[in-house]
């Protein structure tokens, strides 16, 4: 995997299959960039897990913050990770004695550790490493068009809105490009069906 650029496919597929998310790292205080991301990532729909030792017990936006990721009652699809580069090594333990393990292991911006990405590639992993799901939703469901920025998306199709209140994009949640959950298939299978 070249880790330096990921396609949009590879991103695109990452988002559309993974439906809960723990972020470790995740601050309760409103000035954190992983709150921003956090409070972002759940607003679209995902199940975002708080996990943090120093807050556990507390709640963030309505969700339990854990100690550890050992300590999250259900299954986890992706775990981000927003703390420094020498600690994804042992977060990368962590997450591969998760039974069942996740798929995908994100490192946040400026995090890059070659060391966790190989572990976790080595025992069946997806990695992204050096970006933020937030942006990476933002850019390829063209809401952060909406603010002038230039995603480089070029498309003629209309963006699938999602929610109610105010507007918000949706990525396109049965395309499967670099992912096959069993929820993203069953999805796809039904509208194959349909048409």
């Amino acid at each position: 995997m070249d880790h330096e650029n990921y396609s949009d496919a590879y991103i695109r597929g990452i988002l559309n299959t993974v439906k809960t998310i723990a972020m470790v790292g995740a601050s309760e205080k409103e000035s954190r960039p992983s709150y921003f991301a956090f409070k972002y990532l759940l607003e679209r729909g995902y199940n975002m897990i708080p996990v943090n030792p120093v807050q556990a017990g507390h709640e963030m936006l309505g969700r339990k913050v854990y100690a550890k990721l050992a300590d999250i009652p259900e299954p986890v699809d992706m775990v981000d990770i927003f703390r420094a580069s020498q600690y994804a090594p042992a977060i990368v333990q962590e997450a591969l004695a998760l039974k069942p393990r996740p798929q995908v292991l994100w490192m946040q911006l400026g995090i890059r550790n070659d060391e966790a990405a190989k572990l976790a590639e080595d025992n069946g992993l997806k990695v992204v490493m050096n970006r933020c799901p937030k942006i990476e939703y933002g850019r390829l469901s063209s809401e952060i068009a909406w603010m002038g920025v230039n995603t480089r998306t070029l498309t003629a199709k209309k963006a699938q809105l999602f929610g109610r209140g105010i507007q918000r994009m949706a990525l396109n949640r049965i395309t499967t490009a670099g992912g096959t959950t069993e929820a993203a298939t069953r999805a796809q299978k039904s509208g194959q069906d349909s048409g």
